[in-house]
């Protein structure tokens, strides 16, 4: 695969400054989970600093929960809730002169988008009608992207550098022990794993074939940076 990471930013934990260079692309928080109009501007402009492709990281209208606990709302109210996000976070960005390369859900849209085929087709239809040119991120192998492709749209299949998975390919629930990884060593070598063999190690210890367009960094982890000139370390390694 070619060396592509991504990491969620934009909202308000670790340097984002410091982990841009580091990344290819940066999901930035549009305001419902996190950030705001100013911090989507910031990050913006770090991004094009540095040459990293801007993208939208819409959520549910969860600033509470973070974004990470599943709302159930009428698909109009959903496909609304996106599509404000998408304009909201589009027009600070023409204000900067930079164009939105793509869009990833966050947290709990994500992972519900990852296994309901129905919330897959509303987002996909949400992103498409915005702009049919964004490239919709997504779990590897999950209906989110399924759906998308569907109706046209580009997309890239998403690995996790400092997450554990299921035998099933899914993402274990972060309430699971394994679910967080936490040491270095641990995240490098996952990331070396599916990027040299294109497998990745479940925590029951089943090999799971696994597409990997796109690597992805939690920015709000405490060790975000740390894994990032990691990671960044490790593939540039490979490349030489």
């Amino acid at each position: 695969m070619q060396r592509h990471v991504n990491c969620d930013l934009g909202e308000g934990f670790g340097d984002d400054a410091a982990i841009m260079p580091l990344i290819q692309a940066a999901n930035i928080a549009c305001g419902y989970h996190a950030g705001d109009d100013e911090s989507m501007r910031i990050t913006l402009r770090l991004a094009k600093q540095h040459g990293v492709a801007a993208g939208a990281h819409p959520s549910y209208a969860d600033r509470t929960s973070f974004g990470r606990k599943e709302l159930h709302v009428q698909d109009g109210e959903l496909f609304e809730c996106i599509k404000s996000q998408l304009h909201n976070i589009a027009d600070i960005a023409a204000e900067e002169n930079i164009k939105l390369t793509h869009v990833k859900p966050h947290g709990a849209l994500y992972n519900v988008s990852a296994r309901n085929p129905a919330v897959a087709a509303l987002i996909a239809r949400s992103v498409k009608a915005f702009d049919p040119s964004l490239v919709l991120y997504g779990l590897s192998g999950s209906c989110s992207l399924a759906e998308a492709e569907k109706i046209g749209l580009r997309v890239a299949h998403e690995v996790f550098a400092d997450r554990g998975y299921a035998d099933d390919g899914s993402l274990l629930p972060r309430t699971h022990p394994l679910a967080l990884h936490t040491e270095t060593k641990q995240v490098v070598k996952q990331v070396l794993q599916i990027v040299q063999t294109g497998i990745v190690r479940s925590g029951n210890g089943l090999m799971i074939p696994i597409q990997a367009d796109t690597i992805c960094i939690h920015g709000d982890g405490p060790n975000a940076l740390v894994f990032a000139k990691a990671i960044h370390e490790a593939l540039q390694s490979l490349s030489a």
